[in-house]
């Protein structure tokens, strides 16, 4: 299968090198890196990569607003006018392991969107404070009982897609811009009847550089699973 990995980076220059590094050691796998302008100049170093890798790693230069939402809908867009089967989206701070993405792969050919949990068999998180862990228990309980949702882990944001799937999710109506968008694009895949699929994983919090979470992200998180449930009522 011909596997695109999507990457959304911002301000991750140590951390990149070793991602791709290790992504990389699967075959028929290509990474798109979609970088929000980052100062610590980790658009250049991803160039560097692309130069010194064949081919296999491309490199998306983004400017204007940034946000997690918006990286991910211009990658995940670029994905799709690719040729590649398989989308994944990983993020740049190594807490996703990519020696997962062989099991994630697999599971795909039974499932059309394959979610790396945290939740699936209790809880599999290393290194996190016990408020930031308490948080992301308190945010995934939240949005499964607004919107119904089934899967444990709603806000993981290690996912393989199969292309066609993807490709039924109405990017253009996503309006989520922080980690709400990950709970928004999952519960456009379900509305979509895509099969979803858990696989366990160990999230492991970043080694280097500082976490991208704000109160203006928690509270869009708390609204989005409100507005999504609301907008559907009055179709």
């Amino acid at each position: 299968m011909s596997i695109l990995v999507v990457v959304p980076t911002y301000n991750e220059c140590d951390n990149l090198p070793l991602l791709v590094h290790a992504v990389l050691q699967a075959p028929d796998t290509r990474i798109l890196v979609v970088d929000d302008a980052s100062p610590d100049g980790t658009g250049a170093i991803a160039d560097r990569l692309a130069a010194d890798t064949g081919g296999r790693v491309e490199v998306l230069h983004r400017s204007g607003p940034r946000g997690l939402g918006r990286a991910y809908r211009d990658g995940l867009r670029r994905a799709l006018a690719s040729d590649a089967e398989l989308v994944v989206q990983m993020d740049a701070d190594l807490s996703h392991d990519p020696r997962y993405l062989a099991e994630m792969v697999a599971a795909s050919a039974r499932a059309d969107l394959v979610i790396g949990s945290r939740y699936l068999h209790g809880v599999s998180v290393v290194n996190w404070p016990l408020h930031r862990l308490a948080l992301s228990v308190f945010a995934n309980r939240y949005a499964r009982v607004v919107t119904r949702l089934t899967p444990r882990d709603c806000t993981s944001g290690f996912r393989c897609w199969r292309r066609e799937a993807l490709a039924r999710i109405p990017l253009e109506r996503i309006r989520s811009e922080g980690y709400a968008f990950l709970v928004e694009m999952l519960y456009e895949a379900v509305r979509a009847g895509c099969r979803v699929e858990e696989i366990p994983i160990v999230f492991v919090e970043r080694r280097r550089g500082t976490s991208k979470l704000s109160k203006a992200v928690l509270l869009e998180a708390a609204a989005t699973p409100w507005r999504l449930v609301v907008r559907d009522l009055l179709r």
